[in-house]
């Protein structure tokens, strides 16, 4: 079951809210509904499924609706029509004394503009959610400092926040909301106002942090770099509709529309995909049973030059030349070991492009993707350029 559900929810802001809706409901335009009924769809008809643990990006230019949906989630936009259910049940008929406790408990929220009190300590700031929900101050002080700790500000947790700068004081909006330790953190454009370096900072603390804490973090962006660098899925919304779910490599592969491949067309793909989007199958040989006349025969058929080495548990142990192959066979030795090479680049699978590229411009080999020291694939310069040309792969190794 999913963490979040959303079915069907649209939201009206205008006074004809009845005949707007109705409008929704026949397919009518966000346009043409203003024009006919003066009201403004923020959001249209919107379905979605949010897993429990992932990092779903909402992304779209301003005006798209992504603000006003991801405020529907804890009602402080109440949705027009349509059902948002949490853990399966639903909030959109909740009383206000329950509302209340369902965000208290099961959502916090991360604003743009740090949402800080300039009269509290950072530690106070922390605490703030903890000390609404009526937790004792002794644990809710423990809680917090742990949240800090974890977001490195413990040693500034005295201190208030105009003697923090404009990352370290996200920084504290993110610890309370860690600090609440609820299940679900709601991020509205949380990383915007942040000079570039300070913005990298904290996607990798974030990443960093959710290796640990498994939050189902519901993230608000308009920048697509930062939606594929962080977002496990990512929805894109347009006029209030939503246009394309899927993957990062998913919609890079496959845009839904003209509007999804304006967005593409300023991602710089060598920083979003990974050794495991580019890599194809490699061409093997079992050095313990295998021999060189059987290495021969391989590269023949396989119409390569290079074989990569393994054993019987698929460990990567290096490669074998055509070149040293034949000299083995002269030699009347069937041992492959002697001409095994070890000079092979290894990556992971979640190594970026970019940091692979100027590996591959300068190896003589293809470069090997592993990981525990299982070969999971293999990287050739054409292949990788094609992948950052279009995402195809190839079958080859060389």
């Amino acid at each position: 079951m999913a963490k979040i559900e959303i079915s069907n929810v649209t939201k009206i802001f205008g006074k004809n809210n009845a005949q707007a809706l109705k409008l929704v409901h026949e397919n009518f335009s966000k346009e043409e509904i203003l024009k006919k009924t003066g009201s403004t769809v923020g959001v249209y008809n919107a379905n979605l499924e949010i897993e429990e643990g992932e990092i779903f990006v909402i992304m779209g230019l301003s005006g798209s609706g992504k603000s006003t949906l991801i405020r529907l989630l804890n009602r402080l936009i109440e949705p027009t029509s349509g059902e948002i259910r949490i853990d399966g049940k639903v909030i959109t008929n909740l009383k206000k004394k329950d509302l209340q406790e369902v965000r208290r408990q099961k959502m916090s929220m991360v604003f743009q503009n740090f949402a800080l009190f300039p009269h509290r300590t950072i530690i106070e700031n922390a605490e703030y959610g903890l000390e609404i929900r009526g937790v004792p101050k002794a644990e809710r002080r423990l809680k917090a400092e742990k949240a800090l700790q974890n977001a490195g500000l413990l040693a500034y947790k005295d201190q208030f926040p105009r003697q923090l700068s404009g990352g370290m004081q996200q920084r504290v909006g993110l610890a309370r909301a860690l600090a609440n330790d609820t299940e679900i953190i709601l991020m509205d454009e949380a990383f915007s106002a942040l000079d570039p370096l300070i913005r990298k900072e904290m996607q990798d603390e974030l990443l960093d942090l959710q290796v640990n804490l498994q939050k189902t973090i519901v993230f608000i962006t308009h920048d697509l770099n930062e939606a594929l660098r962080i977002g496990d899925r990512i929805a894109i919304m347009k006029d209030g509709h939503i246009v394309q779910v899927g993957t990062g490599e998913e919609i890079l592969t496959n845009p839904s529309n003209d509007y999804v491949q304006t967005f593409l067309e300023d991602v710089d793909r060598s920083k979003v995909l990974t050794a495991e989007n580019a890599m194809i199958r490699p061409v093997t040989i079992n050095i313990e049973h295998d021999g060189p006349k059987v290495a021969l025969q391989r590269m023949r058929e396989e119409e390569v030059s290079v074989l990569l080495a393994i054993d019987k548990h698929r460990n990567f142990l290096g490669y074998i030349t055509a070149e040293d192959a034949v000299a083995l066979v002269k030699s009347g030795d069937k041992n492959l070991q002697p001409i095994l090479r070890q000079d092979m680049p290894r990556v992971t699978p979640d190594t970026v492009l970019q940091d692979i590229l100027s590996t591959i411009s300068d190896s003589p080999t293809p470069i090997a993707v592993v990981l525990d020291n299982k070969l999971k694939g293999v990287l050739i310069r054409g292949v990788i350029l094609q992948s950052l040309a279009s995402s195809d792969g190839g079958e080859r190794n060389e």
